[in-house]
């Protein structure tokens, strides 16, 4: 528990996220030690924070937006920019716009997606990596089952439903607990796989805002690079600033070239919730790479693939809009609570006996470097 907190109290958000992954991988162990070899949580955990990683060190993302922005905008670019000539606007616009996108607007948005899936990454951890450490602490040495000290150590979540209240959590602990001491083999997974769910649901709903913000980077601060953009065009002071202050208010109406300006921040504002969405909505596990846009090319093990348990079967029809099939388990919106869940859901039926997952997420030098506090460039 003490690991926990002082990793959650790291200021570097990479040296923080290496840290985070590495952990969930060490509680995914522990907590298997137990299961046998079936993923819980934990496991899931592992890759998403290492996912998450990407975006934190901003990798990637700014170099597929450069590369795809004298693509998907050129027309726009050239419009302003011959719009701009018939001014007499200097003839080294071009390379000073692709400059001004690049280093405002990229690196605005690179930042914005970084720091919201940081604080997610920390939010999560700090509270559900704690209760795991909690429960291991607690509840891990029981022999034989001891149903009050599960309780007492649920007594000390909230009541309530997310994103406040930390039901969820007690019924997964609760199940992950009695899962331990089941000896009906179909029932006992079935409750590993209700837990998995349970806290699946939690983390989703308690990750909402920082999900939206992180797709909706592509709308922040768009008035402040519409300004950066005419003040460039028109600086502060000159005669074109001038003259465009005096057709404002003569007319009361924007210029053609202004108009293209508008018509540049649109196309590039799609450009950059294309790429952020795509961004997001990839997931790299250790022997594939999920888009999770698209439905799960996979079957359900044999024996998840009919499900008895009661608790379990109330939650998938509540989380599941296809509960017996795989069909449209594609998230078309990720911002969309309940289209990311149905495809949580999918994946934590599918996978939860992959033996892929439960690797280590980094190599042995990489696990004594970052716990010696380095943060090298790339994971």
């Amino acid at each position: 528990m003490a690991d926990i907190r002082r990793i959650a109290l790291i200021n570097n958000p990479v040296l923080r996220n290496v840290l985070i992954t590495q952990s969930y991988y060490e509680l995914s162990q522990i907590i298997m030690s137990r299961t046998g070899a079936a993923a819980n949580w934990c496991t899931y955990a592992t890759w998403a924070s290492k996912q998450a990683g990407q975006s934190i060190r901003k990798e990637d993302l700014r170099r597929t937006l450069e590369a795809r922005v004298d693509i998907e905008v050129l027309s726009e670019f050239q419009a302003l920019i011959a719009m701009a000539a018939e001014m007499g606007i200097g003839s080294s616009i071009r390379t000073r716009l692709h400059a001004l996108v690049k280093n405002s607007l990229f690196i605005r948005v690179v930042d914005k997606i970084s720091e919201a899936v940081a604080k997610g990454n920390k939010k999560v951890f700090e509270e559900i990596g704690f209760e795991f450490a909690r429960f291991i602490a607690t509840c891990f040495d029981n022999a034989e089952p001891d149903l009050q000290r599960c309780d007492l150590f649920c007594r000390e979540m909230r009541d309530g439903d997310p994103p406040d209240g930390q039901q969820y959590l007690k019924r997964a602990f609760t199940n992950y607990y009695t899962g331990f001491f089941e000896r009906d083999e179909q029932l006992r997974l079935e409750k590993l796989l209700l837990a998995n769910l349970e806290i699946g649901f939690h983390e989703q709903t308690r990750l909402q805002p920082e999900i939206l913000d992180s797709l909706n980077a592509a709308f922040t601060g768009k008035e402040t690079f519409r300004k950066e953009v005419v003040d460039f065009l028109f600086p502060p002071g000159s005669w074109l600033s001038q003259v465009r202050f005096l057709y404002l208010k003569i007319t009361g109406k924007t210029s053609r070239l202004e108009a293209a300006i508008d018509r540049l921040i649109v196309k590039l504002q799609h450009l950059v919730r294309k790429q952020i969405t795509a961004c997001l909505m990839t997931l790299n596990l250790p022997h594939e790479t999920l888009l999770l846009s698209k439905d799960l090319q996979r079957t359900y093990p044999k024996v998840l693939s009919s499900l008895s348990c009661k608790d379990l079967v109330e939650l998938m029809e509540k989380i599941d809009t296809t509960p017996e099939s795989l069909k449209e388990s594609g998230a078309e919106d990720w911002a969309d609570l309940t289209d990311r869940m149905h495809f949580i859901t999918e994946l934590f039926r599918c996978y939860q006996f992959d033996e892929q997952l439960y690797q280590p997420a980094f190599k042995p030098e990489q696990v004594a470097a970052m716990k010696r506090g380095e943060v090298p460039m790339r994971w």
